[in-house]
Parts: C-alpha cells; sequence; structure tokens
C-alpha cells in the first residue's frame, strides 16, 4: 500500500482510497486501464514516463491510439482533483509524457492491518453480518450458488456493509471476478436487464475481458449483441439475424449458462445495488440464477430498502417471498447500531481523543442508530461550531443539553440544513444535478443550469474535496470522443433532498434543459440513452418527445426479448397521449404505439389474446382517420394473424382480400408475399384448395432473400418459410404426395438457412404434420422431438402445444399407447389455453384415430363429435372430409352399429373431399367405403370406387395410403 496524501493505492485489491477525518475513508472507482496507468507511474515516481512506456506496461501487444492515454489521465486526475497546469500529482511534459510529482510513502498501518479486518472506513456492529457472507462465500467456491439480499432502510450501511465484504473477499480470494449493477430510479427502471447489463460491462472491462467476450459469444450471443463495441459491424448483423425471434426465455437460459461457464474457472462476485428500482426482467435473471440446480461458483449479493418492496404489485416480492421458502436465497436484515456501537465508532474517528462525556448518547438518540444520520449529525455539530476536534480532545463549544436542541429530527431535514448553508452557486448545482439522477456528468448538467462548464466543475471539485454531498465517479465518454468528469452524490437520499428543493416549474424546465443536451451529445445514438431521454422529457412535460423515446425505449426492450417490458412502456406512452393536443401528430403517435403494442402483446398474451385485439383494432380504427398510410400494412396483417388463429376465417380471409389491394397498389413484391401467403393459407383452411394453392405459388414466386429482414415479419416467422409450408400441405392434400414433400424440404431448409427460431420451430410444426399425413411415423416422431425440444427452449408455446399431441401420436403408433395418448391429450389442452382455435378439429381427429388404434371407440367418437361441431361451428372445412371419414371408421367398431350409418358419414366424407379436389382425403375415403363394401359382399362396387382415384395419382406410390389402394384394389380384382 502506497500513500500520497490524502490517498492511498491499494495494488492488492486495485483501488484507490481517500483519507476523510469524520467520516469513513472514500473508495474512488477508476477503470483497469486507468488504474494500471496510476500504477505504473506511481511506481516510477519522480520519472519521466514516455507514451512509449506506458503502452508496452500497460497495452502490451495491442495497438491503441494515444487518446486512450490521455482519457486514462483524464480520469486518474478527475479523480485525484489535479489541474493540469498547476498540478500537485502528475505533471505533463508536452510531446514527451508525464512525471507523477507527488512524496509517496508506505503504509505501515495497512500492512500490519489483521487479516479479515474491514478496511472500508470504520465499520462497526456489523461482525455477525459479514460473517454470515463469508460464509456465503465459502459455498460459493464450493460450487454451491448463493444468492443474498441484504435489506435496511435508507442510510443504515447497506452499501457499507456490501462495499467491506468486497474488500475481504478480494484478499481473500485470489482471482475473485467482481462485477456490480446498480438499479436506477425513474428511468432506470424501464430499461429491461439495466443492471445485469452493467455487471457484464464490468467483467469485459475487467481483467480477462477475452474470455468474458468469448464466453458470451459461445453461451450467449443474445447478451453479447447488446454490446456494440464487443463486435463487428457485419458479426453484428448476422448474430441479429440469427437471433430473431429469440426470446425471454432464452436470454435467461444462455445468461445462467455464460456465468457457469465463466464462474468454472474463476469465482464471481455480483454485486446489484438498490433493487427497489428493479425491472422485472432483471427479478426474472435472479429467479433464474437462483432455481437452477448446475453448479456455480457464483455469489450473487442485492441490496434493497425493504419499506419501497412492500409496494403492491413490487416485481421482487414474490421472488424473494418463493426463495425463501424454498431456501435459495439468504436475506440479511441490516438493522440500526447499537448505542454501544455508536461510541466504538465515534472512539474510531477520533483516533484515540477522549469524547465529551454524553456525547455518544447524543448521537445515539438523534440518529437513531442510522449510520448515515450519526455521521451527519457529527457533520452538523461541526459545520455549527458547536463541535470542534482540536490536537488532543473534541471539544464541546456550548452545554450538551443545549445541543440537544438544535439538532435537525430527521435526516432530510439534516440534509436540507447542510444544504441551506452551502453557497448559492453550490445549491444551484447541487438541484441542476439532482435532476440528471444520482449519477451526472459536468457537460450535462452544467448546460442545463446555465453555468460554464469549468465553473460547474469547480464548484463540484469544491464539494467534493470538503467531503460534501457528492464524490469523484471516473469520466463519462460521447459518442464524439470526448469525456467530462462525472459525479454521483453520496448517498440516494442527498439527492432526493436536493431534488425536492427544486420548484416544479423549474424543475420541469432543469429536466427539459437536460434531456435537451443528452440528444444533441448522442445524435444519431439517442437508443443508447432512449430511456433516459424519455425520462426527462416526459418529467420537462416535454410530451411528444417523451413518447417518441418511449417507442425508442420498447424497440430496445423488444431487441433484447424484454416484450413484457417493452408493451408496459408502450402502455404507459399511450396515457401521455391526452396531453398532446388533438392534431394529427397525436393520431400517427398513437397508431404507431398501438402497433408496436400489439406486435408486443402476441409475444406475451399469445397471436389469440383479447389484448391483441384490442391494439389492432385501435390501430385500424386510427388508420381509417388517417387515410392511406403504409402502417395499414402491419395493422392488417396483426389482424389477419389473430383472427386466422381463432378460426374466424371470413373475417380473416377479408383482411387478406385487403392486403392484397394494398400490395397491388403499392407494386410491391414484399408485400405481395405476405398478402398471397395470407390468403393461400386462409383458403386452405376454409377447404378452397385450387384458390389456396395459386396464391402458395404466387407468393413464393415473388419472395426473394433480400425480403428476410421485412419490418412486417420482425416477430413473426419468414414469409417464404411460411409460403414453403401452406404449400406442402395444400398439395398433399390436392394429391401431390411428392410436391408436396419438395416444398416442406425447402422449407426447412430455408428456415435452417435463416437461423431464425420462430421460422424453424414453425417449419418443424409443419414438417410434423406434412409426415403425418403421409403415415410415416418415424419421420413424424423425429420431427416433432425437434419441435418440441426448439419450441420449449424458445419459449413458442402454440408450437410446443402441436409437437407434444404429434408426438404423442407417433409414440401410440410405435406401441407406446398409454404414453403416447396423454401426450396428445396434453397438447391440445395446451394449444386452447393459447386461446388458437384453428389446429383443434385436426388434432381431435388425431387423438380420435390413437383412440381407435387403443380400442377405446369411445373415447374416439367424442373427439370425432368435438371436430365435427367445431368444423360446423368456424367453417374449418380443410379436414372436414378425414373427420367424417374416421367417424364411419370408428363407428364400424362399435358393437351394435348399424353399418348404414357408418356408410352415410364415408359417404359424406367422399363427397366432401370431391367437392374440395382433396384428393388424398377422396382416396381415403374411398378405401374406408371400400372396404365396408368388400365385407358386404360388393366387390365390384368397391373396385368401380377405388380405382379411378387411384388411378388418378401420377406420384406418391411410396406412401402408406397409396400402397394399401394398391393392396385392396388387387384383393378386389
Amino acid at each position: 500500500m502506497q500513500e500520497f496524501p490524502p490517498f492511498r493505492l491499494d495494488p492488492v485489491n486495485q483501488c484507490l482510497w481517500r483519507h476523510r477525518e469524520t467520516a469513513d475513508d472514500e473508495r474512488l472507482l477508476l477503470t483497469p486501464k486507468a488504474f494500471a496507468v496510476l500504477r505504473y507511474l506511481v511506481a516510477h515516481a519522480g520519472q519521466l514516463v514516455t507514451q512509449e512506456a506506458f503502452l508496452a506496461a500497460v497495452w502490451p501487444e495491442t495497438h491503441v491510439q494515444p487518446e486512450v492515454l490521455k482519457r486514462c489521465i483524464f480520469e486518474i486526475r478527475s479523480a485525484l482533483g489535479d489541474r493540469p497546469k498547476t498540478p500537485r500529482f502528475i505533471e505533463t511534459l508536452p510531446r514527451r509524457g508525464y512525471r507523477f510529482i507527488a512524496p509517496i510513502h508506505d503504509s505501515p498501518a495497512a500492512a500490519s492491518a489483521a487479516p479479515g479486518a474491514p478496511a472500508h472506513g470504520h465499520l462497526v456492529g456489523r461482525a455477525g453480518l459479514l460473517e454470515t457472507l463469508r460464509a456465503c462465500l465459502h459455498q460459493a467456491l464450493q460450487g454451491q450458488r448463493q444468492l443474498v439480499f441484504v435489506t435496511g432502510e435508507p442510510g443504515i450501511g447497506k452499501t457499507a456493509l456490501v462495499d467491506a465484504f468486497e474488500q475481504q473477499a478480494r484478499a481473500a480470494v485470489p482471482g475473485l471476478r467482481l462485477a456490480r449493477g446498480q438499479c436506477l430510479e425513474g428511468y432506470g427502471g424501464m430499461e429491461a436487464y439495466y443492471p445485469m447489463l452493467e455487471a457484464l460491462g464490468a467483467l469485459w472491462r475487467g481483467g480477462g475481458g477475452d474470455a468474458v467476450v468469448e464466453t458470451l459469444a459461445t453461451h450467449a450471443p443474445t447478451w453479447l449483441v447488446q454490446f456494440p463495441a464487443l463486435v463487428t459491424r457485419a458479426h453484428r448483423d448476422t448474430l441479429q439475424r440469427e437471433l430473431q425471434g429469440a426470446t425471454r426465455e432464452r436470454m435467461l437460459r444462455e445468461i445462467a449458462e455464460a456465468l457457469e461457464t465463466l464462474t468454472a474457472a474463476r469465482p464471481l462476485l455480483l454485486i446489484f445495488e438498490d433493487l427497489q428500482w428493479v425491472d422485472p426482467a432483471t427479478v426474472d435473471v435472479l429467479a433464474a440464477l437462483a432455481r437452477r440446480r448446475a453448479p456455480a461458483h457464483l455469489l450473487l449479493v442485492a441490496t434493497s430498502r425493504p419499506g419501497d418492496l412492500a409496494v403492491v404489485d413490487h416485481p421482487l416480492q414474490a421472488l424473494t417471498q418463493d426463495l425463501r421458502v424454498h431456501q435459495l436465497c439468504h436475506e440479511l436484515a441490516v438493522e440500526p447500531l447499537s448505542a454501544a456501537d455508536v461510541a466504538a465508532y465515534l472512539a474510531a474517528v477520533s483516533a484515540g481523543a477522549p469524547l465529551p462525556e454524553g456525547l455518544a448518547g447524543l448521537v445515539f438518540r438523534r440518529s437513531e442508530g442510522n449510520p448515515l444520520f450519526m455521521r451527519a449529525v457529527l457533520d452538523h455539530l461541526t459545520g455549527q461550531g458547536l463541535l470542534a476536534r482540536e490536537p488532543d480532545r473534541w471539544q464541546l463549544r456550548i452545554p450538551l443539553e443545549d445541543i440537544t436542541l438544535g439538532v435537525p429530527e430527521s435526516l432530510r431535514q439534516m440534509i436540507d440544513a447542510q444544504t441551506a448553508r452551502l453557497s448559492t452557486e453550490e445549491q444551484r448545482v447541487l438541484e441542476g444535478a439532482s435532476v440528471a439522477g444520482m449519477v451526472f456528468s459536468t457537460t450535462v448538467s452544467a448546460v442545463a443550469t446555465d453555468l460554464d462548464e469549468d465553473a460547474f466543475e469547480d464548484l463540484c471539485a469544491r464539494l467534493v474535496r470538503r467531503q460534501q454531498m457528492v464524490r469523484a465517479a471516473g469520466v463519462q465518454p460521447f459518442p464524439d470522443g470526448s469525456v467530462c468528469q462525472r459525479y454521483e452524490f453520496v448517498h440516494a437520499l442527498y439527492r432526493e433532498v436536493c431534488y425536492g428543493r427544486v420548484a416544479p416549474g423549474r424543475r420541469a424546465r432543469l429536466h427539459r434543459r437536460t434531456g435537451e443536451r443528452l440528444e444533441a451529445l448522442y445524435a444519431e445514438q439517442s437508443s443508447r440513452v432512449a430511456s433516459e431521454l424519455a425520462h426527462h422529457f416526459e418529467a420537462g412535460a416535454a410530451w411528444a418527445r417523451a413518447i417518441t423515446y418511449l417507442r425508442l425505449t420498447a424497440d430496445t426492450a423488444g431487441r433484447r426479448y424484454a416484450y413484457r417490458e417493452a408493451a408496459t412502456t408502450l402502455q404507459h406512452a399511450l396515457t401521455l397521449l391526452h396531453n398532446l393536443p388533438e392534431a394529427p401528430e397525436r393520431t400517427q403517435h398513437a397508431l404507431s404505439l398501438y402497433i408496436a403494442l400489439g406486435a408486443a402483446l402476441i409475444i406475451t398474451k399469445g397471436v389469440a389474446a383479447s389484448e391483441v385485439e384490442h391494439a389492432y383494432t385501435q390501430a385500424y380504427t386510427l388508420c381509417q382517420q388517417v387515410g392511406e398510410t403504409p402502417e395499414l400494412v402491419p395493422v392488417v396483417y396483426g389482424l389477419w394473424r389473430l383472427y386466422v388463429q381463432r378460426s374466424q376465417l371470413h373475417t380473416a380471409r377479408e383482411l387478406g382480400d385487403t392486403l392484397l389491394r394494398l400490395a397491388q397498389r403499392a407494386d410491391d413484391p414484399a408485400l405481395a408475399v405476405i398478402a398471397h401467403s395470407a390468403l393461400g393459407w386462409t383458403w386452405c383452411c376454409l377447404g378452397v384448395l385450387p384458390a389456396a394453392r395459386q396464391h402458395l405459388e404466387e407468393g413464393s414466386a415473388r419472395y426473394t432473400p433480400d425480403q428476410r429482414s421485412t419490418q412486417a415479419f420482425r416477430m413473426g416467422h419468414d414469409p417464404g418459410v411460411a409460403c414453403h409450408a401452406y404449400a406442402a400441405q395444400t398439395l398433399w392434400l390436392l394429391g401431390y404426395p411428392e410436391q408436396a414433400l419438395a416444398r416442406l424440404h425447402e422449407a426447412l431448409a430455408l428456415a435452417h438457412e435463416l437461423s431464425h427460431p420462430y421460422s424453424l420451430a414453425y417449419a418443424q410444426c409443419w414438417a410434423t404434420y406434412v409426415y403425418q399425413f403421409r403415415r410415416d411415423v418415424p419421420a413424424v416422431h423425429e420431427h416433432a422431438e425437434a419441435a418440441v425440444t426448439l419450441a420449449t427452449a424458445q419459449g413458442f408455446p402454440q408450437y410446443v402445444a402441436m409437437g407434444t399431441s404429434l408426438r404423442g401420436w407417433a409414440l401410440a403408433m410405435q406401441g407406446q399407447g398409454e404414453t403416447g395418448m396423454a401426450q396428445v391429450r396434453q397438447g391440445i389442452v395446451a394449444l386452447r389455453t393459447t386461446g388458437a382455435a384453428l389446429h383443434v378439429p385436426y388434432l381431435c381427429t388425431v387423438l380420435a384415430d390413437v383412440s381407435a388404434h387403443l380400442g377405446h371407440t369411445a373415447d374416439g367418437l367424442q373427439a370425432l363429435a368435438e371436430a365435427h361441431t367445431l368444423v360446423e361451428q368456424q367453417e374449418q372445412r380443410m379436414w372436414e372430409a378425414e373427420v367424417c371419414r374416421l367417424r364411419g371408421v370408428v363407428l364400424l367398431r362399435q358393437p351394435r352399429t348399424a353399418p348404414a350409418e357408418a356408410a352415410a358419414w364415408l359417404q359424406r366424407a367422399l363427397d366432401v373431399a370431391r367437392r374440395q379436389q382433396a384428393k388424398s382425403l377422396e382416396l381415403r375415403a374411398a378405401m374406408s367405403l371400400s372396404r365396408l363394401w368388400q365385407q358386404q359382399g360388393k366387390r365390384e362396387e368397391a373396385y368401380a370406387l377405388l380405382a379411378p382415384i387411384y388411378g388418378w395419382f401420377t406420384e406418391g406410390f411410396d406412401t402408406a395410403d397409396l400402397q394399401e389402394a394398391k393392396a385392396l384394389l388387387e384383393a378386389l380384382g
């Protein structure tokens, strides 16, 4: 440990400390490279260190620009409060290098400190809590992941406790990784995964950053893509294309696996602060990390205020209760200090000087054992001249009983009194800074307060030197390459009190100016600070700009697959619309918000949810107000997806017609693909197969690779995959098994080529359908298993349901009857839970087929009766012929069933199939009726019925249906 008062450099723990007489020593935050530069300067104190020497020592075998070194020097000077023109620590030798000029000596106190003793200032009364944290660390080092919630009221010392434990952990565990993430009040709470992303950024910037990037690339690409600086533009574009359709579940799984991989080599201490402001997505991360059972050398420590968690529906409340019940977390409540603890603290800060009798009792009574209030009481007494520190003792200036009347009753009152004693300029700085948040930069806040940047920084530096309210917090880089000093309030309560002192009107003006300055600084990169801009413009009553940036915040949440947070943000933006005048701008904002909300709700609620209908219906109404607008396309497509999944097919067809008219009017090939795809599938579901084929062929012909990123499909499947998959089913029904298989293979190949999970799960599900039509049991099992695995991992519940039912059919056909039956039923129930109705009649026939196969004819007839009712109610005619045929087949297996009743159902199946030109279903109906006639001795009639339809086919003679038809004809002949 090396000292250059009032600072000391701690190379073991890689941190810089500032000594303070009347408070805990302050830990100053430096980036790893800045710390390495300072350490090298100190090690060569009094010597000129050239730029070349720095680059060789700090950036070996790495090419960096000279500006990088300048930024590090700027950051160090900011932390030390040093000035280039009047240096006390670092001297600049123009065009030559730098020299450390302050006297340095080793710190004997640090060298002789007892192992395990807290080095973070004067921490008292927390020995038991520290011991518990050390025990949790020991468990984490054994591979047993640990989650610890440190709770306590504001000012109680949560951060001081965690900082002291961090210092102990660093000293005790060589190679320990450390990362911190902070939840921020206001805009920070709107940004999905904010503290986790901040912690990952700290891991990357720390030692072993390359290993962190490699781990994210391998195990967590959905997280890597959130850091543009870590990947090339080409790699990022590839990742974004590959990750289209990824989900929240995938992000949670990936971050858990990445942390397990990272901690396999080196343990990790992960600290999240102020969870009372946590976003719901981060709560999901905590839940995922706590509930996984895989080994992880991970200790996650999170702080929060219990009072703020007591609000209704706080996202952390339910999680902490559940984790406590299942013993998956520890909760450490930081209690007020005792009278003895307060006395011990005063004795420690007095450095052996005797305390006036009764002072410890006064401080304890006034502070009620709250450490922040305790220090504030001391600051108040010394600031008022009531208590003085003399060379050999503490001296009271007035009697103790008079002091009691002069101390404010609450911590907020105390802070307010401290603020009132500052100069007008200093109060102005703090009030303007409080508008920016807990952390603020000189470049932004100076402009907001109408102060010159140098003057603003001088005032902040003066407050830092006097240890009042704020402290240095490193530097803030901006997109143009410039940097400035950053500061932070020493505690959230200081910021809250300063913010409360600002009159509402002035507060709104400061928020607007802060937002405008940030907007100018980030220009084309405003998405990086969109949530912050939204917060400032909303608080500044700049409603249109607030709505714009809330929409951008929701887009960012969508890119992080945090669709729930995106929906919440969009709903909040909609509540602000009433502040805008009724004008085209308001209508346009509302339209944009409802479109985005509908897309987010499809993911969170399901395509067929009532909330989705409301969002798109509102958007459609607004489109009619606006007139001809490009936004009409995603609105109509969203409504089509809703109604086709609900099996409201005639409404869906009308929407498909609207899409086609829009495409023809715009002469847009991409829009033509979506229109033909929608109409083709709708006509297929209605049983109008020739029209379906025509539209799907037209859509496939117009599809080109450059349409893969079309905006309309951002949250759905790829249009080319859809057209091929729909065409495969349509072609099979029309009697072209080989052509159907070829189109199916095109859909699968395209989905694999795109590496688009949603499209791939979609294609795998359609593959199970087509192979089940072909009665290819092994292929159904293979593709159903692939669909369920992928859809489960990605969180696509509809595809999980469909795949589960068809996997059950394959299992039943392979001899696992009861297991298969259970899975078919499970899939149908799960599909209905999503609100989708479209595939239910078909899956009911699958259930009936399995029931008949197992001899459960009553169950089979019940399933078929339900399927027939749904066909009639919803006009899902595509599978009507098979519903009728199976009903006749199963009836024949029932004792005491009149053959005439079964024959009527078989004849009805034949008539429906012929009317629809569904040759494959006509063949099945003809075979079933021919078998019945064969049993009744009508061999000639049976042969005459079956032979023409069999003779019609020109392909697919290796399929089960055509092979059985051939064998039956030979038997009849």
